[in-house]
């Protein structure tokens, strides 16, 4: 007799297997990434349909499906073997019609929607929704086994192939059904191929064959199962004849298939062979194609590498040249540099430094001193708003280039508009950016005028201008007197070459990090939409991890030794 249930160390590892396959991110488009998905859908699918609620409930009804080719009389062999209609066949093709299970009564609480396939629907009505799993007892069905009729393989219909796929890979059985005019074809033989490697139990029952043509039929057909490793499969022939007015076959015609299921119902050692053989087969075969996830996994990470590297080189260069004109002097140029020359030849700043002179400055002359500095600081604000823009929108631009060069960068585009440009509030940020500069400034100015008295009586009245003085030096080169020199030495004067050197290294600090903060914004809405590759790289080892902890379960769960 089987155990009734897997050790738990069989059910946690494949339960973890089937945690990390389904996490598996394969999002970007490169080469082998399909294959590589439909494969995740069908080892998730296995795990979830079948390996996993057949381990948990090892003593249930074995479950036969029965799948085929369209035509080849699938469910008049259901209906046959039963002994009542209990599934319809289909005239027109596709047939859009739910998949039938039929169970012995005593067999009900096997096939409640938390055991098999959980994701299906039940109904004990015919509903019409291929999505939904029709449940029928029957006394015609021996105690110890279910007959589920599939829909077909080859059916022109996308969700009848996917749902027979999913139906057949739940199977503990499968009673495979050709006919003379099928039994050659390529979809039945990929079916049979993935049965072999799956070391599925399995039948072929040749259907609808005229007695003229059995021996020839029959004996190219299994020629082929034995070329393709089936050999060992049996091998039924349910020669071409009439039904009766219930649309059945006679029970002569169908009674080698029938007598062969029965005798797998009523014996127990049978039934675990047959259940064991195609459980173990698709363990092992769920820890192979996780492995070939895992590659899929590398070929990820080295895509995400190159977008990631690309776009990190791109704002990182960006960043670069931002910081380079803002603090090499090459900000001031043009009529910003014109007008700034004006406020530094005039001597009228410097001039307050000079005590004498001081005192004999009237108050309506600060205010228009004071415009004139607010002026130049606004306009050096300004200049650093529309360098960080430009370079902003030319570091989009380079990006969404650089990555519509690959098929991954062009499909994670393709759904986004707008990432060539940069982010629609970027000049508010920017904005923003550039005001708590000129307030950080002012600020600078005034906590060193509270313990300088004679800057402290210029401040009063001077800050705008003091401010200018400051943001000039941070846009000019600080290692040479450039555009900002009367107004720089006379500071320095004061306040002495350190204090100004702190201020604007400061200065310079808080404003560059605030600009990089502004471009990792942009930057991060390229890395959005993908995964990185160290994560991708951490899901890689994680599934390979699990894939080798389940196949050690697998071979040292030991179920053998509890059969008795």
């Amino acid at each position: 007799m089987p155990p009734e249930n897997a050790s738990a160390a069989l059910l946690g590892a494949l339960s973890k297997l089937l945690t990390e396959t389904a996490a598996a991110p394969l999002r970007l488009e490169v080469e082998g990434v399909d294959e590589a998905r439909v494969k995740q859908a069908a080892v998730v699918d296995q795990l979830s349909d079948y390996i996993l609620p057949r381990l948990v409930q090892l003593d249930a009804p074995v479950v036969v499906v029965v799948g085929g080719s369209t035509g080849a009389g699938k469910s008049t062999l259901v209906n046959s073997l039963v002994g009542e209609r209990v599934t319809e066949s289909g005239v027109l093709r596709p047939t859009t019609r739910s998949p039938v299970l039929v169970h012995h009564p005593g067999d009900a609480e096997w096939f409640e929607p938390d055991r098999l396939l959980p994701d299906l629907k039940r109904s004990a009505e015919h509903p019409g929704d291929v999505s939904a799993l029709h449940v029928v007892p029957s006394k015609g069905v021996p105690k110890g086994l279910a007959i589920l009729d599939a829909p077909d393989i080859d059916s022109i219909d996308a969700g009848n192939r996917q749902l027979a796929s999913q139906l057949l890979a739940a199977a503990d059985l499968w009673l495979f059904v050709t006919s003379a005019a099928r039994y050659a074809d390529q979809v039945p033989w990929d079916y049979l191929r993935l049965a072999a490697d799956r070391s599925t139990s399995l039948a072929v029952v040749l259907d609808r064959t005229s007695p003229e043509a059995v021996v020839e039929v029959r004996g190219h057909l299994a020629r082929m199962m034995t070329s393709r490793g089936l050999s060992d499969s049996p091998l039924f022939t349910v020669p071409e004849a009439a039904t009766d007015h219930e649309g059945l076959l006679t029970r002569d015609v169908v009674m080698p298939v029938l007598a062969w299921l029965r005798d797998i119902a009523a014996d127990p050692h049978t039934r675990w062979t047959v259940m064991k053989r195609t459980l173990d087969g698709a363990i092992r075969h769920s820890v192979y194609r996780s492995h070939d996830i895992a590659d899929a996994l590398e070929v990820q990470a080295t895509a995400a590498g190159d977008l990631y590297g690309s776009a990190a080189d791109v704002y990182g260069k960006t960043l670069a040249s931002v910081s380079d004109a803002v603090s090499g002097g090459s900000l001031l140029s043009g009529e910003l540099l014109s007008a700034w020359r004006d406020f530094d030849d005039s001597g009228d700043l410097a001039g307050l430094f000079e005590r004498r002179r001081f005192r004999r400055r009237v108050a309506d002359g600060f205010a228009a001193r004071n415009h004139r500095g607010a002026q130049l600081t606004q306009a050096a604000s300004a200049a650093v708003h529309a360098l960080t823009v430009v370079h902003a929108e030319g570091a989009a631009e380079e990006v969404a280039r650089i990555w519509k060069l690959s098929d991954a960068g062009r499909a994670l585009l393709a759904p986004t508009r707008g990432l060539d440009r940069p982010s629609h509030d970027l000049r508010t940020r920017l904005e923003r950016v550039v005001s708590d500069w000129r307030a950080q400034l002012a600020s600078a100015v005034q906590r060193e005028a509270a313990g300088n008295r004679k800057l402290g009586s210029i401040a009063q009245h001077q800050l705008e201008g003091l401010t200018a003085v400051l943001a000039g030096v941070a846009l000019d080169d600080l290692d040479q007197l450039g555009v900002t020199g009367r107004g720089r030495a006379a500071l320095e004067s004061v306040t002495g070459p350190e204090s100004v050197r702190r201020i604007v290294d400061a200065s310079r600090e808080q404003l560059f990090a605030a600009i990089a903060a502004v471009l990792e914004v942009e930057h991060q809405r390229f890395l959005e939409l993908l995964d990185s590759p160290e994560t991708v790289l951490a899901a890689h080892e994680t599934l390979r991890e699990a894939a080798r902890q389940a196949d050690y379960a697998r071979h040292t769960d030991a179920l053998d030794e509890k059969t008795s």
